[in-house]
């Protein structure tokens, strides 16, 4: 994964346990310009207050401020600035939290060089191309680009992968229909596309984009069928 946007931007990391925080700054200066470090949260404040970094990597539990918290304060003053948090394991809560301070990503704890260059990949695309993160559908529905996770009335909704794989093909392709041979080629490549498939495809992911009123008649929702060509997504007015 090319990280070289990363050679003019600034980090902040900040970590209790010496030995992760020891080997994530080393490996971090390799890619940075600068990295600031610190070991808790109130520490970590005092440092982003004063630096101003691109960035922030935190874990979340540490002695007299956690991640979250870190997190709530910078989003006081900054609602900008991508926020990673480091975390043992990801729980459902957690994901709301996520969309609640606009956070960037969970790393699920061992953090590998993989998982870490996905997650600054995604932070400095943020930054660069002021990617939208939050696509909205309606006042109660709308999906995490980053995390991949769809919320409706605050609950995450479970995607299986390829109706995950549809979902983000039409956000991406919204101001226009996306054809079948389009979908057959990014969802059936190898084995083709049947329109059995296709159209239970299509209705499981209706159902799940669904309002809570409409679940009798959730044909009738933000995918749209155009005759002979394909399907459509409809955004909310504030987004197409």
């Amino acid at each position: 994964m090319n990280l070289d946007a990363l050679k003019h931007l600034s980090l902040l990391y900040v970590e209790d346990e010496p030995f992760i925080l020891q080997n994530a700054v080393e490996y971090l200066n390799r890619y940075c310009h600068k990295v600031y470090e610190a070991v808790d949260g109130v520490q970590g404040l005092e440092m982003f207050h004063t630096h101003r970094p691109d960035i922030v990597i935190s874990d979340i539990h540490m002695p007299h401020m956690g991640g979250l918290e870190l997190a709530t304060k910078i989003r006081e003053t900054d609602k900008e600035t991508p926020i990673i948090i480091a975390t043992a394991h990801t729980q459902t809560e957690y994901l709301l939290k996520a969309v609640e301070l606009h956070l960037v990503k969970y790393l699920v704890k061992p953090i590998t060089s993989e998982k870490l260059n996905e997650a600054l990949a995604m932070a400095s695309a943020l930054l660069q191309e002021n990617t939208e993160q939050y696509i909205i559908l309606s006042d109660t529905i709308f999906f995490d680009t980053l995390n991949k996770t769809l919320f409706k009335d605050k609950i995450a909704v479970k995607l299986t992968y390829n109706e995950q794989k549809l979902f983000e093909l039409l956000i991406s392709n919204s101001q226009r229909a996306v054809t079948y041979e389009e979908i057959e080629s990014a969802i059936w490549a190898y084995e083709g596309m049947s329109k059995d498939a296709l159209r239970s495809l299509v209705r499981s992911l209706r159902k799940k984009l669904s309002c809570e009123n409409e679940q009798d008649n959730f044909q009738n929702t933000f995918i749209a069928n155009i005759s002979g060509i394909g399907y459509t997504l409809t955004l909310a007015p504030h987004q197409t």
